[in-house]
């Protein structure tokens, strides 16, 4: 029987916001198309205080945000301004150049409140890292649910145990939020070659061995294990094909050339991109960073 890799996350923060990251690791580099995988840990902030990523750049990716507490407000060059509440999906595609403002409404920071979410990347085919960025909002009352004897499985992106959802994926993706009652079972299936489960919150046990809640389990291709829930139980499953090649991946941006990176970093730092409408604040070019490395 073949034994699921386990990777345990670091600990980040971004903007005093305090993150999990386990992906991408020395173990792992991708699950699929998902490059980068951020647990946005439950954070109460008082009156006055919320997230405020500044104008940042992106090449090569899509990112997904999925709150499920707190609200977002996304702003990007291409003009959108969308708050993003709990359940909803943010979805952006960078192309090959696109800049982007995540902050808390301030509507919301007015009074104290909690934010927990996940926010993840998926590299683009190497057909779709050039051209224009796009993006989409996706009410959660859009996103396809399965509930059944315990068991409520969303699917947030992509496609699986007979789901769909609306976010326009470029390529063969699972990405499905999972709620197991206490001691209800979930057949994973091998609808997809590379998956990874990630226990938010609760006890759980994969096919009779213990799943450690914030760590990383990479399933074994092809097999379609069984998940147990001990206690009430919330996670995440995500995938879909394997890349389409290498990517390389430099601070914001993933491409599989890397003469492409090397451009846009010396873009962001001439001031030569695509600018947020309303905003002058911007995350500059970190130094010292070197070359692009391997993804």
């Amino acid at each position: 029987m073949n034994t699921p890799l386990v990777i345990r996350p670091r600990i980040e923060d971004v903007e005093g916001q305090p993150i999990l990251r386990p992906l991408p690791s020395a173990q792992c580099r991708s699950v699929g198309p998902f490059v980068f995988f951020d647990h946005m840990l439950q954070t109460r902030y008082p009156a006055g205080k919320g997230m405020n990523i500044r104008q940042h750049p992106h090449i090569g990716l899509s990112t997904l945000t999925y709150l499920f507490q707190g609200q977002i407000q996304h702003k990007d060059s291409l003009g959108s301004d969308q708050v993003v509440n709990q359940g909803d999906v943010s979805w952006m595609t960078a192309g090959s150049a696109i800049a982007h403002v995540e902050r808390t409404p301030q509507a919301l920071i007015d009074s104290d409140f909690s934010m927990h979410g996940l926010q993840v990347w998926l590299a683009s085919p190497k057909a779709h890292e050039q051209g224009p960025g796009h993006y989409s909002h996706h009410p959660a009352a859009t996103l396809p649910v399965s509930d059944n004897l315990g068991v409520k499985i969303r699917m947030i992106a992509g496609s699986g145990f007979c789901l769909e959802s609306p976010v326009p994926v470029l390529s063969p993706t699972l990405y499905a939020e999972l709620q197991l009652q206490t001691a209800t079972t979930l057949l994973i299936p091998a609808e997809h070659e590379e998956r990874a489960l990630y226990v938010l919150e609760g006890d759980a046990q994969l096919d009779g061995e213990p799943v450690e809640p914030h760590a990383l389990v990479i399933l074994p291709a092809g097999t379609t294990p069984t998940l147990f829930a001990d206690s009430d139980c919330h996670a995440v499953l995500f995938g879909g094909a394997p890349l389409d090649g290498p990517r390389r991946i430099n601070w914001n941006f993933v491409s599989s050339d890397p003469a492409r990176i090397d451009e846009a970093r010396q873009r962001w730092a001439a001031g030569d991109w695509p600018r947020v409408p309303g905003e002058s604040e911007r995350i500059e070019l970190p130094k010292g960073k070197g070359s692009p490395s391997p993804l």
